[in-house]
């Protein structure tokens, strides 16, 4: 069965509070991406969520520069979801997250995944981490819940 990932993708353009370093730190953005039974990621398209730039992801933290500026294939946060139940739907609206995150819920959902969480925010207020996450226990049941650790939470 095939997996899924978040992972960041770095672009070749500059967050405008960064363009005076004297060495150039690049904008990273996060996608979903899909990993076959073998290994190889699924490339997809992904767009920077700075400047725009069209982006052939192709493995884990690697993507080439797409020519066009543009793509009607690209999915929207609203394609999925529509494709998710109600109450999932209303859990991730709520907490207004990424395309990424829409994406892997997704991906929970459609391969049945059930017990896995996505995460819906995370602070810290410097000794602890507090994660807020939606966990999908089944076709009609999911839990928001509220997680405090010092240990990193993947999601």
């Amino acid at each position: 069965m095939p997996s899924g990932q978040k992972h960041l993708i770095q672009c070749r353009c500059v967050l405008p509070q960064l363009k005076r370093s004297v060495v150039p730190i690049f904008h990273s953005f996060v996608v979903f991406s899909i990993i076959d039974d073998d290994g190889t990621v699924r490339p997809k398209l992904a767009q920077c969520n700075n400047c725009g730039v069209l982006h052939r992801v192709i493995d884990l933290c690697k993507s080439e520069f797409v020519k066009k500026d543009h793509s009607t294939s690209l999915l929207s946060i609203d394609d999925v979801r529509s494709s998710l139940p109600e109450q999932l739907e209303s859990s991730l609206s709520a907490a207004d997250v990424d395309l990424p995150t829409w994406e892997q819920a997704k991906f929970i959902y459609e391969n049945e995944l059930w017990g896995q969480h996505v995460i819906l925010s995370s602070e810290s207020d410097g000794e602890l981490r507090h994660v807020k996450l939606v966990r999908i226990l089944g076709k009609a049941l999911f839990k928001v819940e509220q997680v405090s650790t010092t240990e990193v939470i993947s999601g």
